[in-house]
């Protein structure tokens, strides 16, 4: 193994002018999974001789001491929290080396909220290098499995979302819309493997609308030239599958007369789209045909005739649309190709075509370095519970394994140190070890730590909910209703899905009527109490349907712990779930509704207003 990394012999090409870049992509995958120890050596030995001098190094004394077992000794491990002053001073404006020695280039908001407002997370410039390198792996990877995609286009929604700047400056945006408006994607170079039907100009429009109406029109008109189709999570595929039901005859209005729908108000997307849009009454009647059909099984193997498969995320939360997806597709296969976060971009999935139960990510040794913390599983009344403590004590710490070492079927908390200045950073995802690719290890992604309630990009934890739960409460006080139990559930049989409550309520006076204006208002108090990440899904993206209180029997609950009782929970330990998934305790629940009510309006979301300054 040379001291080079491998990073820079794959970007290289001089003297490459004959080289298959599908070949070369390939090879790279192999050099560094088969060296992935050494490369981790390199990587942290990097890091650490370019932050020596930031200030955050110098707090733990490494005194420019770069290997493994100096770093591990007195550089602690952290959460968001623990960063969060040092991240507060960078974007106040403090330019000194706080935690990179580059400059703090922009935050990327992180769609995990911290005192109930976005994360913010330091990068640099040359880590969208990085990201750009592991997307130029995905379509060789792809290419050894499916011919052919160098011959038509690929229907994405992209979208962009709002940016903010902090008091010092600098921009706050989530890691794609930073992407998008990149020169690396505005001004990419043709790729016959990376051709999409949205123009930039749709992709780019602020307007969720307009960005949505545009990008499906310039997909149902090049609809034969498409051969794959995705977005970013599967809820926002099939949150586009039900635009298109809402709308499809002014889809058809557009395409017949050659005219663009008069709300599409933006000059550039307008003029984008009028390059594509031309009377075309032939394509136009056979839209109408599909859509106006009862059912909507298979419509995008009918629209799209020569799709061969969907490319989104399905593992975690998002498994609970795999159903909807196949639906509608009449069972194209899903594919997820990578694994990324706002902290860092982490692998890719080397089996793409493998069942979403069974996708496994390879993570590559290059991008960041990595340690795994071990997480156990407990038994509690609801089934497993993962145990993974807050803080590390000195035996957790000492059980930290590398990349290389993790174990086969073993779950592990991920670790992660950037070159951006996040060192040794719990990241909150918890991993399986499903097996090995050469010497880098490969996980299924199991969940996100702590999170109760997720429909799209919003994650709950149980402290905010039970939090925003207490807030809404205090509309009963006047009529002496008291919350005796209560739990969730992600409702994603709607769309777009929505967060549902179980209320059992203990009324002192049984002669007095809560008004459902009341509940409403609970409902909404509830929203209002959540983060940001949830108020934008509901008041901007509409990425998350309004909230529903559903008000069970007395008794109910006593039920929900005799059937845990009865699957072996144990009755002095028991107590009730604070959110649901199992289909049985669901339908118990939803047989004991008596009542139900939905918030009546989105909560109030401001864009920029909070970015986790606090």
């Amino acid at each position: 193994m040379t001291s080079t990394v491998p990073e820079v012999q794959m970007n290289s090409s001089v003297g490459d002018r004959v080289e298959d870049p599908n070949k070369r992509a390939l090879e790279f995958i192999e050099t560094v999974t088969t060296y992935a120890d050494e490369v981790q050596t390199q990587v942290l030995s990097s890091i650490l001789t370019r932050n020596a001098d930031t200030e955050y190094l110098k707090r733990y004394s490494l005194n420019g001491r770069s290997d493994r077992a100096t770093f591990k000794k007195c550089v602690p491990v952290i959460t968001y929290d623990d960063v969060k002053p040092d991240i507060r001073r960078i974007a106040s404006g403090d330019t000194s080396p706080i935690l990179s020695a580059h400059p703090i280039s922009e935050f990327l908001t992180s769609s995990g909220t911290s005192a109930g407002e976005r994360k913010l997370m330091p990068t640099i410039q040359e880590e969208l290098e990085r990201k750009v390198l592991l997307y130029s792996l995905l379509m060789p990877v792809m290419n050894q499995y499916m011919e052919g995609l160098d011959k038509g286009k690929g229907m994405y929604f992209f979208f962009i979302k709002s940016e903010a700047k902090t008091p010092g400056g600098l921009l706050a945006r989530p890691v794609l819309t930073s992407y998008y408006k990149s020169s690396h994607f505005k001004e990419r170079p043709y790729d016959p493997y990376n051709v999409y039907t949205s123009p930039n100009q749709a992709v780019l429009c602020h307007d969720a609308y307009q960005s949505m109406y545009s990008q499906l029109l310039c997909g149902l008109l090049q609809n034969n030239e498409v051969l794959r189709m995705g977005a970013v999570f599967a809820s926002g595929f099939i949150r586009a599958i039900r635009f298109l039901e809402e709308h499809w005859k002014q889809f058809c209005i557009d395409i017949k007369t050659g005219i663009l729908n008069r709300e599409v108000t933006d000059p550039s997307v307008r003029e984008a789209v009028r390059d594509l849009l031309h009377p075309n009454p032939e394509l136009a009647d056979f839209i109408e045909k599909q859509c106006s059909v009862d059912s909507w099984q298979g419509i995008i193997t009918r629209l799209w005739p020569n799709s061969k498969y969907i490319d989104v995320i399905v593992t975690g939360a998002m498994a609970q649309y795999i159903p909807t997806l196949d639906y509608y597709s009449g069972g194209l296969p899903l594919v997820c190709t990578m694994y990324a976060s706002s902290e860092c971009y982490f692998g890719l999935n080397l089996k793409p075509l493998s069942k979403p139960s069974e996708v496994s990510y390879t993570l590559l040794p290059n991008m960041a370095y990595f340690e795994f913390v071990p997480v156990h599983r407990k038994r509690e009344a609801g089934g497993e519970t993962l145990d993974s403590p807050k803080t590390l004590d000195e035996k957790e710490l000492e059980e930290l394994v590398e990349l290389v070492d993790v174990k086969l079927g073993q779950e592990y908390e991920l670790v992660v140190t950037t070159y951006a200045g996040l060192n040794r950073y719990r990241v909150g995802d918890v991993l399986r070890v499903t097996g090995f690719h050469n010497a880098a290890p490969q996980f299924h992604f199991v969940c996100r730590q702590n999170v109760v309630l997720n429909i799209d990009a919003d994650k709950t934890d149980e402290v905010e909910l039970h939090n925003a739960v207490q807030n809404s409460v205090k509309h009963l006080e006047p009529f002496d209703a008291q919350l005796i139990e209560y739990t969730s559930y992600a409702d994603t049989t709607t769309i777009p899905g929505r967060y549902v409550l179980y209320w059992e309520l203990r009324f002192s006076n049984k002669a007095v009527t809560v008004p459902p204006s009341v509940f409403e208002d609970c409902c909404l108090t509830v929203e209002e109490s959540l983060n940001s990440v949830y108020r934008q899904g509901r008041a901007s993206d509409k990425s998350i349907g309004p909230l529903e209180i559903r008000v069970v029997e007395k008794g109910t609950f006593d039920e929900l712990m005799d059937y845990a009782i009865s699957r072996g929970a144990s009755i002095n330990q028991y107590k009730a779930p604070r959110c649901v998934k199992f289909a049985p305790i669901v339908e118990l629940l939803n047989s004991r509704v008596v009542h139900s009510y939905f918030s009546p309006q989105p909560p109030h979301w401001t864009p920029g207003a909070e970015i986790g300054l606090n």
